[in-house]
């Protein structure tokens, strides 16, 4: 990779953002296409998240990635917002259209493109585990393909406030504590499993949020978690015969989104899915 005085910039901004795969995913995808990019990735604690934004404005940076915990923070800060972001309240790019921010959601989008190879959500029961930025861009696509929806977060009212927003997009939402005991009440018919939370991410690789004994065959279970790329919990779905989506085919779904945001060119996704992996290999 070349960097000149020309080279375009893009990022991530987090906190932390240290264990992100964005800049090695993105960087080989500049390099195959041999355009003039680079990607790097930026802390951003809550207190200079303002700070940052005009940061990305005044130094001319043509895009960033959102992570944790600013997903839904930033939302006031820019200048305005895709329809789809406005609908679900959280976003993960910003693009600097020539000095205007516009910010879009492309998590949903990848989550629903890689849970659509493995099953049909129409008509199905979906059990969704957290309510963070995340989990407002993946309900909102299962909200208005599934028949029924079911938000678990350990804290109630703010899956609570979650299924209030999805109101009329077509599903019956209804939202409950994380806990053993409704797990195995909302489960026990379900469809798809989707967890948002961060809950076997490395290095607590042995931690699960669904014990064995509550998966089943006919489930589909799609972790969001993407380090490592077959968590406990999609290890043990395997085990008793369900239908399993790695949290890489999210990640790499929804950054191929993004670079042609961020480009206008289509992204090399074997490319980006290559990088990703081999780095989890280390």
């Amino acid at each position: 990779m070349k960097i000149s005085a020309r080279t375009k910039v893009c990022g991530i901004i987090g906190d932390p953002v240290e264990h992100s795969l964005s800049p090695v995913m993105h960087n080989a995808a500049f390099a195959a296409l041999d355009l003039d990019y680079v990607y790097l990735a930026f802390r951003v604690k809550r207190a200079e998240l303002k700070e940052a934004i005009g940061g990305i404005r005044s130094l001319g940076v043509v895009g960033v990635n959102v992570t944790m915990p600013h997903k839904i923070g930033v939302l006031k800060l820019l200048d305005s917002l895709s329809p789809a972001a406005e609908s679900m309240g959280a976003i993960n790019t910003i693009h600097n259209k020539n000095g205007e921010l516009v910010g879009y959601n492309t998590d949903g989008t990848g989550a629903m493109i890689a849970l659509e190879r493995k099953v049909d959500p129409r008509g199905k029961k979906a059990v969704l585990l957290g309510a963070g930025g995340a989990a407002r861009a993946i309900a909102f696509c299962l909200a208005k393909k599934c028949k029924e929806l079911t938000i678990l977060n350990r804290t109630k009212e703010k899956a609570v406030e979650l299924a209030k927003s999805l109101h009329g997009l077509g599903a019956s939402v209804s939202a409950l504590p994380l806990k053993g005991v409704t797990l195995r009440k909302e489960l026990s018919d379900a469809n798809i499993l989707v967890n948002t939370t961060p809950v076997g991410m490395t290095p607590n690789v042995n931690e699960t949020p669904v014990t064995r004994d509550l998966l089943k065959s006919k489930l589909v279970v799609f972790d969001v978690v993407y380090n490592p790329p077959k968590t406990k919990l999609l290890k043990e779905a395997e085990a008793v015969g369900a239908v399993t989506v790695s949290g890489v085919d999210m990640l790499v779904n929804q950054g191929a989104i993004t670079f042609k945001i961020w480009t206008g060119h289509e992204a090399p996704v074997k490319v980006m899915r290559q990088a990703v992996l081999r780095r989890l290999k280390g």
